[in-house]
């Protein structure tokens, strides 16, 4: 008896010890992700490029200014895509339906060009997508879009130009479609490489997921303890209380 019970004591410690020794991927994405998650049916998600004096906000402080001065208070802003050096969206721009910018379907280098690179739109009807380019349709239930690259999930897998040990490493924000059709805004906190940026969106469960920008990326979540109101960009999706 006396050994029958030293046994079942000894699994036990073992088990602990196993479960123990496993990674917490929960616990990894937290510490080396900033992440965000808005509903598209509910969350007022906007995007951003000029202000009422057509004026490029460039940096997460002026948005957030230009929220406040209107009576609004700003729960999430990230930049929201590729541009040119004075603040043109490089691809595709939709904003409140209209067109501003069109796609780009140009072949070039630079990470925009990446293929496949895609669109994330939200349509009149509360709902989001991400979609490759070359697969985009105009569409008058589209209220917002913005063009950027490359994917980083296709149809729930990784891209397979991504290479795992790839020490091409920068700070990444990006985009994913969760199963439940909210959005997962995310930025990691640290440099990582396109593999490693991937990873993280398919771990969450996203079937489509879209590069933003790297090294210029920010993003403010102060629910979370994370203000980065500086920056000089073009898009900037933003999400108001």
């Amino acid at each position: 008896m006396l050994n029958r019970h030293l046994n079942i004591f000894l699994t036990g410690c073992c088990f602990l010890i196993l479960f123990a020794c496993q990674p917490n991927v929960s616990s990894q994405s937290q510490t080396r992700f900033v992440s965000f998650i808005a509903d598209p049916e509910q969350d007022e998600i906007q995007f951003y490029w000029k202000d009422e004096k057509d004026q490029p906000f460039r940096r997460l402080q002026n948005l957030k200014n230009h929220f406040e001065a209107n009576g609004k208070k700003l729960r999430f802003a990230m930049n929201g895509g590729m541009y040119m050096e004075n603040t043109t969206p490089l691809g595709l721009f939709i904003q409140h339906g209209e067109t501003i910018r069109p796609l780009n379907t140009r072949k070039a280098a630079s990470n925009f060009y990446m293929q496949p690179n895609g669109v994330f739109l939200l349509t009149s009807r509360g709902e989001a997508f991400i979609i490759e380019t070359e697969n985009f349709k105009a569409d008058p239930a589209i209220k917002f879009a913005t063009q950027s690259g490359p994917m980083l999930v296709i149809n729930g897998q990784i891209n397979s130009l991504f290479q795992e040990n790839s020490k091409n490493l920068n700070v990444r924000n990006g985009v994913g479609i969760l199963p439940d059709g909210k959005v997962l805004f995310a930025m990691s906190k640290e440099p990582v490489n396109f593999h490693e940026f991937a990873l993280y969106f398919q771990e969450q469960g996203c079937k489509q997921a879209l590069y933003l920008d790297g090294y210029v990326s920010r993003t403010f979540l102060p629910e979370k303890n994370w203000q980065q109101l500086d920056g000089d960009f073009g898009v900037i999706i933003g999400v108001s209380e």
